[in-house]
């Protein structure tokens, strides 16, 4: 078999595992054992599935130090930003395991029929299509609640992170879930489209790009299955007029550079009305010079490399093009010299304008782009004029204002005086081509569930 999914380090670009591809007769093994975990799953009382699940908080609370440590091997997170992956990933499995019954109880509706009644029903085998940039997390904000629901998942994770596809799959053994409730899948992306058609697979989730997400919903459309897509952002952070700056400078350098700015959920896209811009920029700069760039093992560095040398490639490429159209290069913008790896400094960019990649693209990697607003008006204006709608963020002491703009842009979240982020008590997803349908919260355990109505005459 050949070997296609390995772990090659960012910083020395030196390969630390290589692993084999399952073939089509051990995917087959593994996709019967898969449909037999969630014949066991579905069949299981909540108190048994919650039991699990907290097992699960445990385990990654008690080996919080190795499942951080892998992360940053193998995609260069820095090790304090790790465990707080980690620490989040506990978070969703508790808050699920207590909660869940709650979200998926019967519901009895006031109808003129004797009885009407709206039940909650797993649907079966849903594929994950993971992402690298949060290696945990994005897995287990979906899977908690998925496994609570009654369903079984069968992970397929990016290439480039395959052991923490397989510390993940050991963990829900030693979590003592039944073998084929959580299943890893070394599948390579041109047999994701078969997988999706085969007919035990029930639905799929995808946390990615926008053009692969456009491509697994297209497959999985002509299949008629479930569909939910978290795809890419480029998420406003809006400074008005009266906001608190030093502190939205602040918080603004971190929403953009926390994990070297490779989040969908990441502030991107800096718009200042004109009468603070030239004072938040200062600040702004001031904040963005005092991170330290290097190893992620290390505790006191801020920024660590891009998980990959081609992601380096392609954000260079944005970066020089938006300067040749006019954008300013305040700091940053091209690679360090004296260290090996995919490292790349954190970047500011003023002057941004629409038609810009700065403006109209996702920028995956630690670039702020500052775009200055006539007003409040063309401030919201410019927020929502791109193809994506996941976050955004408004900075005012005009609270009351901001809950008004608020309603007026195009996303799935507003946060007001806070950096975008996503919560297990809320529900987080996004419009236009960051995606549909919604995870956490009591709306993310209702996307894989069969919403039955039942009506006695």
């Amino acid at each position: 078999m050949a070997l296609r999914f390995q772990s090659l380090s960012p910083i020395s670009n030196k390969v630390l595992k290589r692993f084999s591809i399952h073939s089509l007769s051990a995917t087959e093994e593994i996709v019967k054992k898969v449909a037999y975990g969630f014949q066991l799953n579905k069949a299981s009382a909540f108190h048994i599935r919650s039991r699990r699940v907290l097992a699960l908080a445990d385990l990654l609370e008690k080996d919080l130090e190795k499942y951080a440590t892998l992360i940053s091997l193998e995609v260069g997170k820095p090790i304090m930003q790790a465990r707080a992956e980690i620490e989040k990933c506990a978070w969703v499995c508790r808050y699920y395991a207590e909660n869940a019954k709650l979200h998926l109880r019967e519901e009895a509706i006031n109808t003129e029929f004797s009885s009407s009644i709206i039940t909650y029903a797993p649907l079966g085998i849903i594929l994950a299509i993971m992402p690298w940039n949060y290696p945990f997390w994005q897995l287990f904000r979906f899977a908690a609640p998925a496994l609570m629901a009654g369903n079984a998942v069968l992970l397929k994770h990016a290439p480039n992170v395959p052991q923490c596809a397989l510390a993940i799959e050991e963990l829900f053994r030693q979590a003592n879930f039944p073998e084929g409730m959580l299943q890893n899948l070394f599948l390579p992306n041109r047999r994701v489209a078969n997988l999706i058609a085969d007919p035990r697979i029930a639905a799929v989730t995808f946390t990615g790009s926008t053009e692969a997400g456009a491509k697994v919903a297209e497959t999985a459309g002509r299949h008629i299955k479930k569909c939910v897509l978290e795809l890419g952002g480029s998420d406003p952070f809006i400074v008005l007029d009266d906001a608190n700056l030093k502190e939205a400078a602040a918080i603004a350098v971190k929403a953009r550079m926390q994990n070297a700015g490779q989040s969908c959920i990441a502030a991107k896209r800096f718009i200042t009305t004109d009468r603070v811009h030239d004072t938040f920029v200062d600040l702004f700069m001031a904040e963005a010079q005092k991170l330290k760039l290097g190893d992620p093992m290390e505790e006191d560095t801020d920024l660590g490399p891009l998980a990959r040398e081609d992601l380096l490639v392609k954000l260079q490429r944005q970066v020089n093009r938006s300067v040749r159209m006019g954008a300013k290069l305040l700091l940053g913008g091209k690679r360090p010299a004296k260290l090996k790896g995919a490292f790349f400094p954190a970047t500011i960019l003023d002057n941004v304008t629409p038609g810009m990649p700065a403006f109209d693209q996702e920028l995956f990697g630690p670039v702020a782009a500052i775009i200055r607003a006539r007003d409040t008006e063309h401030a919201v204006e410019l927020a929502n004029q791109t193809e994506y709608g996941l976050a955004a963020s408004i900075w005012t002491v005009n609270v009351e204002r901001a809950q008004r703009l608020a309603r007026q842009l195009n996303c799935g979240g507003v946060f007001i005086n806070s950096m975008s982020m996503s919560d297990p008590r809320l529900p987080f997803g996004g419009t236009k081509k960051s995606g549909y349908g919604r995870e956490l919260s009591q709306a993310g355990i209702r996307e894989f569930v069969n919403v039955k109505t039942v009506v006695v005459s």
